[in-house]
Parts: C-alpha cells; sequence; structure tokens
C-alpha cells in the first residue's frame, strides 16, 4: 500500500494545469450532487379553501368571490349572487397508448398471404405525489362552465349599477348579457 500512495504523489505531482482543472472541476460536481435537496417539510404549500378541498364546491367559492368583489363597488352594497353550470369542470389525463404490430406470412399452393394485426391498449400515466402515492398526471384541466348568474343588489334598481354589474359578470365568466339577471334586493 505504501508503494501504491509513493506511484499516486508522483503522478499528481507530475499533472499538467488542465488535468488539474478537470480534477477540481470534477470535485466541485461532486459536492454539488451530495447537496441535499430540500425536503416535503420545507417546501411551501398553497393553502387550499376549504370548499375547493371538497369537491363540487367550486361553485360555491366562485358565488362568494364574486360577491365579495361586487360588495366594494360603489352603488352595489349588499349582494347575493347565484351562478349555473352548463358543464361540470374536467381534468384530462396523459394516456399512454403502445401499438404493437404483427406481421404474418404465409406461403401456400396459391401464393404468399401477409397480414398485418395491431393492438392498440391505452394505460393512464401516473405520477408520484410527496407522499409516494401514485396520482394520475393530469395535462389540463377544463373549467366549469357558466350557464346562467342572478345577481341581487341593493344597488340593483340603478340601470348605471346593474349594467356596471352586467359587464363585470360578462368579463369574469364570459356570460352574454341575456343570461344575467341583476335585480335590486328587499
Amino acid at each position: 500500500m505504501g508503494k501504491e500512495m509513493g506511484n499516486l504523489r508522483e503522478k499528481l505531482a507530475h499533472m499538467k494545469k488542465k488535468q488539474w482543472l478537470v480534477l477540481v472541476l470534477a470535485g466541485i460536481l461532486l459536492l454539488v450532487i451530495a447537496i441535499p435537496v430540500p425536503g416535503e417539510s420545507e417546501k411551501k404549500t398553497q393553502e387550499v379553501p376549504k370548499a375547493e378541498a371538497e369537491g363540487g364546491g367550486e361553485m360555491e367559492l366562485l358565488e362568494k368571490r364574486l360577491e365579495r368583489a361586487l360588495a366594494d363597488v360603489e352603488g352595489v352594497g349588499r349582494v347575493r349572487v347565484m351562478l349555473t353550470r352548463k358543464s361540470s369542470g374536467r381534468k384530462i389525463v396523459e394516456k399512454d397508448t403502445p401499438v404493437m404490430e404483427k406481421n404474418t406470412a404465409e406461403e401456400g399452393n396459391e401464393g404468399s398471404k401477409s397480414t398485418v394485426e395491431k393492438t392498440a391498449e391505452e394505460a393512464t400515466v401516473y405520477a408520484q405525489d410527496g407522499n409516494g402515492s401514485q396520482i394520475p398526471y393530469v395535462t389540463e384541466e377544463i373549467e366549469p362552465q357558466i350557464q346562467g348568474v342572478i345577481v341581487v343588489a341593493e344597488g340593483g334598481g340603478d340601470p348605471r349599477t346593474a349594467r356596471n354589474i352586467t359587464e363585470a359578470v360578462m368579463a369574469l365568466f364570459g356570460v352574454e348579457a341575456h343570461k344575467i339577471k341583476v335585480m335590486k334586493m328587499n
């Protein structure tokens, strides 16, 4: 072992500048790889509102957010909102569809005959979450489509306020004006 250490020292003493640079860069690379990555406990998490976390409560959440926004508009006053939906939201998951081909060639007294058989299987692609459990890999989320909106507001009797409310709902949800009804609250 002493003889091997002597050879190693001798080799290190006769290294060229480029070889030293490569050795130093390799050492830095090893250090970077060895640095621990922050765990799940160190990552920031975004709080999901209770209505959204329960599922099916997205409409109620949208109604409450619209009520809060409209209540801050001049002339609206107290407000109540009801949304109806045309379709519920969907999540589109990634699918893996491998196609397998099988070529068969048969020779007989009538000549040669070949057939191609294709089979395709569809399987959902899964990803792992922070806990190690598998969840479907979502490629796209489609928000629910709003069909109609009713807004009951203290200032709903004023034409200017009603127009402002209608324009705000049109801008937020892409609903046509004839599907929005603004009424005066008792």
